[in-house]
């Protein structure tokens, strides 16, 4: 299969632009996507190719023009809603806690809710606490919601075409530190599934489990314990909800340990989740507590210093490791 070398940023373009000429009820908006190309230069080009009614501005307004999505998709449309940051979407949340992701059951499966909500989640570089919320966790107790977290340009295109493609609000969370990373696509089309995790790493002596941008955290981790003859197994989640704990289990069972990496914080965080769903099916086969590397639970400092402090880093997931082996 021949491929390319792409940046997420296009990815994601790539499915969007894919998918608006697949089906003619998707379509674009959010603040700055059109005129200014996105934000992050997601949409560059899009608006002079697809047009103002499927390319779409909207004014600085979460809660309306999420609440306009909602409505567009209950008729019919396929919206695919920009935040510029998801931190933005709390502002937004009425609107896609208490329509877009419960329609479907107050109406009595009449509305169905094809929309994606996407853009960028959790910290970037010293943009302190008020934007570098991880909404994963927040948003994942509640039920309706499909919740995606790519890691590379190949989960993110395959990804993005199969949330519009799906029936039910989709959170599609992508990160701003990793919009220019780089990896091979194919250049023929594809779909990943939604809700199949991936088993990044093969390994034997530990299982290392996580999502979005610390998957590529702990692939350096994990490179870096090779060297020291210990062969981590890591698995990249790729979709939070619905939660493929088969192959988490079925890994877990086999190295006999666990560490379980996230961005998020500590208390009722993805990681929480997991290390008890883990603990229900393979209490037996755990040679070792399960430990977590997660943010500390503190607000998000703007400090570079006290921000690296915060945050999970290699030599935080490697001592995690050596706890759980030693």
């Amino acid at each position: 299969m021949a491929g390319q070398v792409v940046e997420i940023r296009e990815a994601i373009r790539q499915a969007l632009d894919e998918e608006m000429k697949r089906d003619s009820r998707v379509f674009v908006m959010g603040e700055e996507v059109a005129e200014y190309n996105g934000a992050y230069k997601v949409t560059k080009g899009m608006l002079d190719k697809w047009g103002k009614e499927r390319v779409i501005d909207t004014p600085i307004s979460e809660l309306g023009f999420a609440g306009l999505a909602v409505g567009a998709a209950m008729t019919g449309l396929r919206p695919v809603v920009e935040f510029m940051s998801f931190n933005f979407s709390f502002v937004g949340a009425d609107q896609i806690i208490s329509h877009a992701i419960k329609m479907y059951y107050m109406s009595g499966n009449r509305f169905s809710v094809p929309i994606v909500f996407r853009g960028p989640n959790g910290a970037a570089a010293q943009v302190s606490s008020q934007h570098s919320h991880c909404v994963e966790a927040i948003y994942s107790n509640l039920p309706g919601l499909i919740i995606v977290a790519p890691s590379n340009p190949y989960d993110a295109k395959g990804l993005l075409k199969s949330a519009i493609r799906n029936n039910n609000p989709v959170l599609y969370l992508e990160n701003e530190l990793e919009y220019g990373l780089k990896g091979e696509i194919p250049t023929e089309e594809y779909l990943v599934p939604i809700g199949k995790a991936k088993v990044v790493v093969e390994g034997k002596h530990v299982t290392l489990v996580s999502h979005s941008r610390m998957v590529n955290l702990c692939r350096l981790a994990v490179e870096e314990l090779a060297k020291k003859g210990v062969q981590v197994e890591l698995i990249d989640l790729r979709t939070i909800k619905p939660l493929d704990i088969a192959t988490v289990a079925s890994s877990v069972r086999k190295t006999h340990a666990c560490v379980i990496v996230e961005e998020g914080h500590y208390f009722g965080g993805i990681a929480a989740e997991l290390g008890f769903e883990i603990s229900e099916r393979c209490f037996d086969a755990l040679d070792a507590p399960i430990k977590r590397v997660c943010q500390l639970e503190t607000p998000m400092p703007y400090s570079k210093t006290l921000e690296k402090e915060t945050m999970p880093t290699k030599e935080k997931i490697i001592q995690a490791i050596e706890e759980v082996l030693s």
